[in-house]
């Protein structure tokens, strides 16, 4: 088991370095060598998720071709640029909210280099609300109805007679208000930026001028609101369903009345809202596949199919020994569980990924489904280290060089706020499952 789980291990490490789809092919790899070498028998791929993911990327990129989301970065601007004194608290809600509506933390890209523009602009030093603002849209996977990651928790909890709501209603206000105090937190990093080296530098070898960095007004407003119109309402319907069991269509199977799972009504839902749009927008299909949601979506589509199927197959071959090994102490402290969470996150770098890899091991050692949700934001650690692409991002929109990898490398611009909400986040998870 332990040269298995080895191997395993440097698949998934191979296939973060890889990047892309090199994270799903070298899931693939490793089952090769489970299946071959050692002799598991490979589990049933993980197709609902896949196609779940694949529908909702489906519309949030039909979304995108037709405006929608150029439209609600333009309405972002007018926010910020109204209220810059305040745009450490304000930015973080702007990503958080864009996320929580695309399903995805891909679309905060087009809002980071605004965010950096007016911090520059307003002398805030552009490392506060960009590490948080990064941060929340990382947070708000773990809360948005329609992620991949919150899809693939709801269909492992779904045998428990755990509803969308029930997961909803722990994991966004938790993530909302750790969130909030991660921002609290980032007014107070670093000295302020007219007093700091690097900027004073920058500022002295004229790397910076008058003109401001603005976005176009969208082209056809009519189109780009009804894309977000329709996409919302479809999101809404998701929600609807997935909180009242009672209002989804069953059916008579075999003298038993069977009802419709959420896997086909979030398939259904999403690809109907991508063919509305289109329709409705008359938006070319062809141009939904080339925005930067769609490729995003696609790579988290292969992730899960390697890296989940690799995982459930060295799982289910070694489920005998995992759980007499680790089921005492994890059942004193599933706290525990919550930190291999945090870890394996930062190996996959994929909350979706995460859940499909671990949750099941969670479930099958006799944790609380509720402390499951307590502890699902702890799947957000792909902050630790600084190489996701909204991180080098933001390191990248940020002109005064104050957001940055530190020379320890771990000591970078987004560990107080991802550690400070991540631990807040599932600190009132665990008081919320309490309360409720």
């Amino acid at each position: 088991m332990i040269l298995q789980l080895a191997f395993v291990l440097t698949a998934i490490i191979i296939g973060a370095r890889l990047g892309g789809i090199g994270l799903g092919v070298m899931g693939g790899v490793g089952l090769g060598i489970l299946t071959f070498a050692f002799g598991l028998q490979p589990t049933a791929p993980p197709i609902d998720v896949m196609l779940m993911i694949a529908a909702v990327i489906s519309a949030a990129s039909c979304m995108q071709a037709a405006g929608g989301l150029d439209y609600m970065v333009k309405l972002a601007e007018k926010l910020l640029r109204k209220n810059p004194s305040h745009v450490t608290i304000l930015s973080p809600i702007v990503t958080y909210l864009f996320t929580f509506v695309a399903g995805t933390g891909h679309v905060a890209y087009s809002v980071l280099p605004v965010i950096a523009e007016v911090a520059t602009e307003t002398k805030i030093r552009p490392e506060r609300p960009l590490g948080i603002a990064v941060i929340a849209s990382q947070q708000a996977i773990t809360a948005s109805p329609i992620s991949a990651a919150t899809v693939a928790l709801l269909g492992l909890l779904a045998g428990f007679d755990i509803t969308l709501f029930d997961i909803l209603k722990i994991t966004i206000p938790a993530t909302i208000i750790g969130v909030l105090v991660g921002a609290l937190f980032s007014m107070k990093v670093g000295k302020e930026l007219v007093d700091d080296p690097e900027y004073q530098k920058r500022l002295a070898e004229g790397y910076f001028n008058s003109k401001k960095i603005e976005i176009k007004d969208v082209h056809n407003r009519r189109n780009a609101m009804i894309s977000v119109l329709i996409f919302i309402l479809a999101t809404a319907f998701i929600v609807f369903f997935g909180s009242f069991d009672g209002m989804r269509p069953t059916f008579l199977i075999d003298g038993e009345t069977v009802t419709l799972g959420m896997s086909a009504i979030i398939e259904i839902v999403m690809l109907s809202a991508a063919a509305l749009i289109l329709l409705i927008t008359k938006t070319d299909g062809i141009k939904a596949t080339q925005g930067s949601v769609f490729p995003a979506g696609m790579q988290a589509v292969i992730a899960i199919f390697g890296i989940a199927w690799m995982g459930d197959t060295f799982l289910q071959g070694n489920m005998g020994q995992l759980t007499e090994s680790i089921e005492g102490l994890v059942r004193q402290m599933p706290w525990l569980f919550g930190i291999a969470l945090f870890i394996m996150s930062i190996l996959l770098y994929s909350q979706a990924a995460t859940v499909r890899a671990l949750m099941p091991l969670g479930i099958a050692l006799g944790i609380s489904p509720y402390m499951l949700i307590a502890m699902f934001p702890a799947v957000n650690g792909y902050f630790f280290i600084p190489n996701y692409p909204t991180v080098v991002a933001a390191i990248n929109f940020d002109r005064t060089g104050t957001t940055k990898i530190g020379k320890y490398v771990l000591n970078h611009s987004f560990m107080m706020p991802g550690l400070v909400s991540t631990v807040v986040a599932i600190a009132l998870g665990l008081l919320f499952i309490q309360i409720f």
